[in-house]
């Protein structure tokens, strides 16, 4: 596709024959200066440009990561329309791959297109977006500038794939259930609460699919799970949504101690699988997610690493001195 004037005509469609990463893979053993002589057409969002004069270079950004631009004023068409792009547009991009001078690997400029004007453009460098509210309440913006963000969502993908495929390799069954329920159970938390116009009927949104999960066991099913949405009517913050997934499931002829090993075992495999490892870093944590894990009573951690003895059996009063020499409100 040839250039593309910025007052020009937007194309309804574009067909790239590469990406980002798929350039890196392929092209990334070229020495410094060399030229590929292997042309390739890319798209995404223009998320930084230099202009140096004859010589401009643009970051494009797509789903699997950036790459270089280098545009010369003497090839590139409409040089001087590349060259007032606004940061945050779309653009496609066609051109050989070559390594300059310098060791970045990039797309010589051979002809581009603006898909899409970003009517708010990017600043000039961004390091992903520090305001909280920001990244939260404008995803969208966030994705494109937080590389952790994007790559969290990737990561959630591959979770949740992983999982099923791993449960069904062991005889689990996925399964749907209502979504709305006509009495709030499953777990404790206040529902979102509707109303069935053709049944006269208040309903809740579901808080867990817990109950309609036993009733598939009572009915025959004896291994099944649900990757479900849940709605909670709490508080939100950061950490906690009204709505989220969660992953519930049942096995007959177990008990808990069968669950627990499935837990470990599920949770080791999908690190292997997502992140290459179970030796992982959390808020500067080292967590080894390797099977076995610990076992241990809620007791027993007390002693451990609160050095206090109780059971069950233990008085209030005595409960009560204990919180009180810790300054912990009763």
């Amino acid at each position: 596709m040839s250039g593309s004037p910025l007052s020009g005509q937007i194309p309804y469609r574009f067909d790239p024959t590469s990406t980002a990463a798929a350039v890196e893979s392929d092209f990334g053993g070229l020495a410094d200066g060399e030229e590929s002589g292997a042309v390739v057409t890319v798209a995404g969002r223009l998320m930084l440009r230099r202009d140096q004069g004859k010589v401009a270079f643009g970051n494009l950004q797509d789903s699997t990561g950036r790459v270089q631009l280098f545009a010369l004023q003497r090839s590139t068409p409409d040089f001087e329309d590349f060259t007032g792009l606004h940061l945050g547009d779309w653009i496609g991009v066609t051109g050989e791959v070559l390594k300059t001078r310098r060791g970045e690997l990039s797309i010589r400029v051979d002809s581009w297109v603006r898909l899409a004007e970003a009517r708010r453009g990017f600043p000039d460098k961004w390091h992903g977006i520090t305001d909280v509210d920001t990244r939260f309440r404008q995803r969208y913006v966030d994705l494109w500038v937080t590389d952790e963000s994007r790559a969290a969502f990737v990561a959630r993908s591959q979770i949740l794939s992983t999982t099923r495929r791993w449960l069904e390799e062991r005889k689990f069954l996925e399964v749907e259930t209502p979504v709305f329920h006509p009495i709030s159970g499953g777990a404790m938390a206040r529902p979102f609460t509707t109303h069935h116009n053709a049944l006269d009927l208040e309903l809740y949104l579901r808080i867990a699919p817990e109950l309609y999960l036993k009733r598939l066991t009572v009915g025959g099913f004896e291994r099944v799970f649900e990757i479900a949405r849940v709605f909670r009517n709490e508080g939100l913050s950061t950490r906690h949504n009204p709505e989220f997934t969660m992953l519930e499931l049942y096995q007959a002829y177990a008990d808990y101690t069968d669950i627990m090993e499935l837990v470990e075992q599920l949770v080791s495999h999908l690190a292997i699988e997502v992140c290459g490892t179970t030796t992982l870093e959390y808020e500067g944590r080292e967590l080894d997610l390797s099977t076995p894990w610990q076992r241990a009573t809620l007791l027993e951690l007390l002693a451990e690493h609160g050095g206090i003895s109780v059971d069950l059996d233990t008085p209030r009063t005595e409960l009560v001195r204990l919180c009180e020499e810790r300054d912990i409100p009763v």
